[in-house]
């Protein structure tokens, strides 16, 4: 009997209970439920002259489609350099090698079809558009040249034309707009100098020396001034980007091994970042908090918070760590890996609050330049 009653008092208290079960399931359901963001991002594989569209569904990274690109047909033309226009309807190819000028192709997000290209400058490089998507600033690396003062070609996109070229100085590599769309920053690796231009006069405004001990604002028409190779203080630089507020300028020092954290108001050091071999690449999460570097000469990502200025060194899947770029959540790091030789590369996937590697694929050869595209779902 007594079991009887206390299943007979269960079952009322069930029942009494119900819609406030039914309402925690209803709430709990949707969020079990809930699919995780899919996100994509164009990679360029020099060596191939394949542009590489991956996806990234939170398990697995895969190659969704290999699209060819170039314009000799037994040549290498040199995919380097890969952005996305701020509205995802196109994305942008650095094509480098040239006869003997380098061309942007601009491609079509979805089909990815050819639309039109532009004529720049030598070796087009790294690339960064206005935020209306206008204006595409492109450095000419001049890789195979000799070692004189070089430029950054501004592309009006809806004509897909050259409007100028400003003189910047000697090989130029790295391409930043600030996020108000106002200023173009570049940096150059044989002038040991960051270079910041009007986007609005299309010309240098401000240049600025990075060598160790020496760093100050020079005059802006400057583009010669060259380093002293024998000293051990050369930063080398190789990329520039901007705190989302725009008031930090981010500067990896490749023949020195760390990053430069610049005042954008008085371009001044505010701190550096050691980091070992090679910091090649860098980007920022869009809440400002997180800096992600890669590591050319280490086979590895260092990841700083920002605040504390603690680094996290997380090992690559193959050598010559190369391109970053960060989903637009800030979630992860999609990582590109040219590997040595007849090697294909890899793309990793960081989950940057887990600092590590969550997902890897192999592409082409020497895997680059790399954006993020799109993210989808997730609720």
């Amino acid at each position: 009997m007594g079991g009887k009653a206390r299943s007979a008092e269960a079952s009322h208290v069930l029942m009494r209970n119900w819609p406030l079960i039914f309402v925690a399931l209803l709430i709990a359901g949707p969020a079990r439920a809930q699919p995780h963001p899919t996100y994509w991002a164009y990679v360029a594989n020099e060596s191939s002259d394949i542009v590489s569209l991956v996806r990234f569904d939170g398990r697995e990274v895969v190659e969704e489609k290999a699209i060819s690109v170039g314009f000799h047909p037994a040549d290498l033309d040199g995919a380097h350099g890969i952005a996305v226009s701020p509205n995802g309807t196109h994305w942008y190819v650095s094509i480098a090698h040239g006869q003997p000028y380098g061309q942007i192709w601009q491609m079509e997000t979805g089909t990815d079809q050819f639309v039109d290209s532009a004529l720049v400058g030598l070796f087009p490089a790294t690339m960064s558009l206005t935020p209306d998507g206008a204006s595409l600033f492109v450095v000419n690396f001049n890789l195979h040249g000799d070692h004189v003062p070089s430029s950054v070609s501004a592309v009006f996109t809806p004509l897909m034309e050259e409007i100028t070229q400003i003189e910047t100085c000697i090989m130029p590599h790295g391409s930043r707009v600030s996020n108000d769309g106002q200023r173009h920053y570049s940096t150059c690796m044989m002038s040991d100098q960051l270079v910041e231009s009007s986007v609005m006069n299309m010309g240098v405004e401000r240049r600025m020396i990075l060598t160790g001990g020496k760093e100050h604002v020079i005059p802006a028409d400057r583009s010669s001034a060259s380093m002293d190779m024998a000293s051990g203080e050369i930063c080398k630089p190789t990329w520039v980007l901007l705190s989302p507020d725009d008031t930090h300028i981010y500067v990896p020092c490749n023949g020195r091994g760390d990053v430069l954290e610049i005042d954008a108001g008085s371009m001044t050091v505010l701190r550096r970042f050691p980091t070992g071999a090679g910091p090649y690449n860098a980007d920022i999460t869009p809440d400002g908090s997180t800096l992600v570097v890669t590591l050319k000469g280490n086979q590895a990502v260092a990841i700083f918070d920002l605040e504390t200025g603690q680094e996290t060194r997380i090992k690559t899947t193959q050598p010559i760590t190369h391109g970053v770029s960060i989903t637009p959540d800030g979630r992860f790091a999609f990582i590109s890996n040219e590997s040595i030789g007849a090697t294909r590369g890899t793309v990793d996937v960081i989950d940057i609050a887990a600092r590590q590697i969550v997902a890897s694929t192999e592409l082409h050869y020497q895997p680059g330049g790399l954006a993020i595209w799109k993210m989808e779902g997730g609720g």
